[in-house]
């Protein structure tokens, strides 16, 4: 039997795949590790969907609107700011739309660049369109080093704000700044702006190279049905059609982003209660345990354990990372860049769900391994 490895694409073989975070099967679990909405979508996703489907199935026999036509209008009437249909594309997800991006922009001859750390998808899709990256490492301070990104060679640069893991966001005053010298395409991965203070949506009337990537896994609760996208000018918009599956999007997932983008009421509510949680738990790690807990503007925490002699470190936050699992308290740990590996990165879940996470830390603490 052939060596059917040695058959693939040489950088394919090689290639290391994206690893998501752990997804259990049975019940019981904590789950804070995935930055999924703790609460579910809009009601009127059920009768979109059964409407969508009707009463014998037969509608889905037919392809969705390649271009989800619909869908890009309602997301342009959404965002305002002189948006309309041609400014919107529309992915499986926003995992989708980046793919797009990099199989638009990006190869050998011209790099994808983002920060250090970041979302760790961004180098996996470089590898598999076999291009080259041009990285940025931030430091503990997490400020946006500015002067730098202005000075990439990138074709296309990716930022996430607000930043994944640490949930730092970035003003439109510095993304502005960097739009004013920057060269190439500034792509903002905004999947954590509705938990935000400001977003990039005002800064695209005046930047022809600005994308703005969304997605609704997180705040509109609609992680299972994956659909994300991107606003930017025509031509960008354009060029991603280009590239883009026929159908990347399917029947379902189009009525079911359509109803949950007409409940804004709904996912309003839904924020602020996801946001006060979230501040609850900045106090509780940055205040009462006194852990250093970076400001978030996200559906997560970014904190540093201590362990009961007061030592935080990659040891410390693995041993608190274990400990959780083994009572079914599932979070995130980063052990592979020197900036994250101290850390742990914590799901806002419900009050509930917050209340089992701080007793479990709490047992940690009094454990003969903390």
């Amino acid at each position: 039997m052939p060596d059917l490895t040695s058959l693939a694409l040489p950088h394919i073989a090689k290639l290391h795949a994206y690893t998501p975070g752990l997804q259990p099967t049975e019940s019981g679990w904590v789950k804070l590790n995935t930055n999924e909405c703790p609460y579910p979508p809009s009601p009127r996703l059920a009768e979109a969907l059964r409407h969508e489907i009707g009463a014998d199935g037969a509608a889905l026999r037919l392809y969705p609107n390649p271009k989800s036509a619909p869908l890009r209008s309602v997301i342009a009437r959404l965002h305002g700011h002189g948006l309309a249909e041609e400014n919107v594309c529309v992915g499986n997800g926003s995992d989708d739309i980046l793919n797009l991006l990099i199989r638009a922009f990006c190869t050998q001859d011209a790099a994808a660049g983002y920060t250090l750390p970041s979302y760790s998808l961004y180098p996996v899709l470089v590898e598999i369109q076999d291009g080259r990256t041009a990285t940025i490492e931030f430091d503990r301070s997490m400020r946006l080093p500015i002067e730098r990104i202005q000075a990439s060679t990138a074709r296309a640069f990716f930022l996430t704000s607000p930043n994944a893991p640490t949930g730092v966001a970035f003003s439109n005053a510095e993304l502005e700044r960097v739009l004013a010298a920057f060269k190439g395409l500034l792509v903002v991965d905004e999947a954590y702006a509705p938990f935000a203070n400001e977003n990039a949506l005002p800064l695209l009337a005046r930047h022809s190279n600005l994308v703005v990537v969304r997605t609704l896994s997180k705040a509109y609760a609609l992680a299972g049905i994956r659909v994300g996208y991107a606003l930017a000018h025509p031509e960008i918009i354009g060029l991603l059609d280009r590239v883009r599956d026929s159908y990347n999007v399917n029947r379902l997932s189009q009525a079911a982003a359509i109803a949950a983008l007409g409940d804004q009421p709904y996912y309003d509510g839904v924020i602020a209660k996801v946001k006060a949680t979230r501040d609850r738990g900045v106090v509780e790690f940055a205040g009462r345990r006194g852990w250093f807990t970076y400001p978030s503007q996200s559906n997560f925490i970014f904190t540093e354990p201590k362990n009961a002699r007061g030592e935080c470190g990659p040891a410390v936050s693995k041993s608190a990372y274990d400990f959780l699992y083994a009572h079914k308290v599932l979070v995130r740990h980063f052990p592979s860049h020197a900036l994250t590996a101290p850390f742990l990165r914590i799901s806002v879940g419900t009050d509930a769900e917050m209340g089992v996470l701080s007793e479990t830390l709490d047992a940690w603490l009094k454990s003969p391994n903390a």
